[in-house]
């Protein structure tokens, strides 16, 4: 069962949403894709290392997880991001949920948050850091994700 997450931007703008994959708390570079597909190959590729990738397409997770699509053996973002993860995948290749992926790879991931809205932000003022966290965001410190840098 999920529970709340939020996720807190730079700028201090907070956005509620639910936990998905791994729980924990991450900080990191969010970077977005506006692909309908390619999911699979966006959370293996390793050009996103270190970074929280959000998904801006509305569903994901809708063909399961199918490793032969896996652009590497690992996988290269640090977090992960949808509007609404698939619950039941339809695809006769699949092996699995979305979220169960993220599980088994200890890849933090938020829910049912506005990923549009969040992309807007990201658009209009640029590379911008943020933390995923389970805490209520009550007078946030922001010098930790100001301060975030990818480390190899």
């Amino acid at each position: 069962m999920s529970k709340k997450a939020y996720l807190i931007l730079e700028n201090g703008l907070c956005f509620e949403g639910q936990t998905l994959g791994a729980v924990g708390e991450i900080t990191g570079e969010i970077v977005f894709t506006t692909g309908m597909t390619g999911y699979l190959e966006t959370l293996t590729d390793q050009s996103y290392y270190g970074q929280i990738v959000l998904q801006t397409f509305p569903l994901i997770g809708n063909y399961g997880i199918i490793p032969s699509d896996f652009e590497s053996n690992c996988i290269g973002a640090s977090a992960y991001i949808v509007k609404y993860p698939c619950e039941n995948p339809s695809n006769f290749r699949s092996q699995g949920t979305l979220e169960a992926f993220l599980k088994e790879n200890n890849i933090i991931g938020l829910s049912h948050i506005d990923t549009r809205a969040v992309t807007k932000i990201i658009r209009e003022y640029g590379v911008m850091n943020g933390k995923i966290t389970y805490q209520k965001p009550d007078n946030i410190d922001l010098t930790e994700i100001k301060n975030y840098k990818i480390k190899n």
